[in-house]
């Protein structure tokens, strides 16, 4: 698919994750010739492009959160429907041959649009090799290697699983997300590692599936980057599923055997504890994925962690060198990449692209999900801000009654004196959807009264928005 009659672009992508992939697609749109580079290889040994996003994150995990999701309701909810199951059982390779059909549809719709957009694709590892007059020579190793040029270079190589010293990743027993996704057996007893979006994702896919799970967790809080009050409420939904949740451990030795992993920590309470799982998975954070770039090449900036340093426009050290996503500093969201790598296409074509930290959703695809976006109360309070508060429960809300789910609330965070909406926190049904009338809320500095003034179809979850903000001037309607 690579143009072989020119190697000479003015936009080279180093990386074809969500933001690489976007940021290439955006610079063909606005007429640059543009080429992407990815590295990532399906089981035939072809191009998946899609990043960690598309291959072992996001969207293979909703997969799997989805599948398990419809096993458990069988199980158990669909009874409450008059629907009833007989002889229910688990084909965990199905499942798995979809998640896998479903990933492979997103990395085939990803080199379509490289087609449509008129997006060169090479599919190999890029790095640097040197400076020259006309820009950048990157290197591609794949299949074959050649040297193409680019005028600008975006680097957008994402990031890798953090691994804990002692405990290695081998996929097999102690399991990064990748092999998270992996498991063709429900295990026993699962044991995870980091009470993060990871691991608490991954750790009730199994669950539903029947795994014994148990979360150990070094932080003293739960969800500690959650509104407190919305965090709470998740720890004690959690932890009534099943999910054994513990906090403020200190991990020791792990101890790896032919089956089985045992995990030796010390408790909140400092006592001495021993676990043994059938598979430990570990999610610890991720790191920037800069050491196959070969940046000192160039002279490219990394800072202390490994990140390509870069300022507020996403511009590096060098002339018409950029990085955007996971590899640079910011939250890890697909989303959050996508939006840097548009902002700096239009940038290189002179435009003024834009992206606002402020309002960055985020959400923990559970059940019930997590999402949220803004400031929490927490942050509010330690800043000083007067602030006033308002929320809803799902339980008072008819389409939730009518769903069947109604754990969680939505809470709304004003500012109290302009009403502006500071943050919004919402537990329960969908909550990855009602985020977005907050965000866009937020991103035109709406105040609460225009939330609560705007009509809501009836009955819908999104009332529950509506709800919370006429509480936050304590004028709720049906609480």
């Amino acid at each position: 698919m690579s143009n072989v009659n020119n190697k000479q672009f003015d936009v080279v992508v180093i990386g074809g994750g969500p933001g690489g992939y976007v940021a290439a697609i955006r610079a063909a749109q606005l007429g640059f010739s543009a080429a992407c580079i990815d590295a990532w290889t399906n089981e035939k040994g072809g191009p998946a492009p899609g990043g960690t996003c598309t291959n072992v994150g996001c969207i293979p995990s909703k997969a799997l959160l989805q599948s398990s999701e419809h096993y458990e309701h069988a199980g158990h909810a669909f009874a409450d429907h008059g629907i009833a199951v007989t002889g229910l059982e688990l084909n965990v390779g199905k499942m798995l041959a979809r998640k896998n059909t479903i990933v492979k549809q997103n990395n085939d719709g990803i080199v379509y649009l490289f087609k449509k957009n008129k997006v060169s694709f090479f599919h190999g590892h890029g790095a640097f090799l040197q400076k020259v007059d006309a820009g950048y020579e990157i290197k591609v190793s794949g299949k074959t290697e050649e040297v193409i040029v680019g005028k600008h270079i975006i680097v957008a190589t994402g990031s890798n699983a953090r691994q804990l010293p002692g405990a290695e990743f081998d996929e097999d027993l102690i399991l990064s997300n990748d092999g998270a996704l992996k498991i063709t057996e429900v295990p026993k007893k699962l044991g995870v590692i980091g009470a993060g979006v990871i691991g608490l994702e991954m750790g009730s896919v199994w669950r539903r599936c029947g795994a014994a799970v148990t979360v150990l967790e070094a932080l003293p809080t739960f969800l500690g980057a959650v509104d407190e009050q919305i965090a709470k409420e998740a720890h004690k939904l959690f932890t009534k599923q099943g999910l054994a949740i513990s906090l403020g451990v200190k991990i020791g030795d792990i101890v790896k055997g032919d089956q089985q992993v045992t995990v030796n920590y010390t408790d909140a309470k400092g006592e001495v504890q021993q676990a043994v799982f059938d598979k430990l998975i570990v999610s610890i954070g991720r790191t920037p994925n800069t050491d196959g770039l070969n940046a000192q090449a160039i002279g490219l900036q990394l800072d202390e962690r490994g990140f390509v340093a870069v300022d507020a426009d996403c511009k590096t050290n060098l002339p018409n060198v950029w990085a955007v996503g996971d590899v640079v500093r910011g939250p890890m969201l697909a989303h959050k990449a996508e939006e840097e790598g548009v902002a700096v296409a239009e940038r290189i074509a002179g435009q003024h692209g834009h992206v606002n930290f402020n309002t960055i959703p985020w959400v923990i695809y559970t059940s019930p999900e997590i999402a949220w976006v803004g400031r929490t109360e927490q942050q509010l309070k330690a800043d000083g801000v007067a602030y006033k508060s308002g929320s809803f429960p799902f339980m008072a809300n008819g389409r939730a009654r009518a769903l069947g789910d109604t754990s969680g609330m939505v809470k709304m965070l004003a500012d109290a004196t302009t009403d502006e909406i500071l943050g919004v926190h919402i537990i329960g049904p969908m909550a990855s959807e009602l985020i977005a009338e907050a965000v866009v809320a937020m991103e035109f500095r709406a105040s609460s009264e225009d939330i609560a003034r705007i009509c809501h179809a009836h009955p819908s979850l999104s009332e529950s928005t509506k709800e919370a903000a006429l509480a936050v001037d304590k004028r709720s309607l049906n609480f």
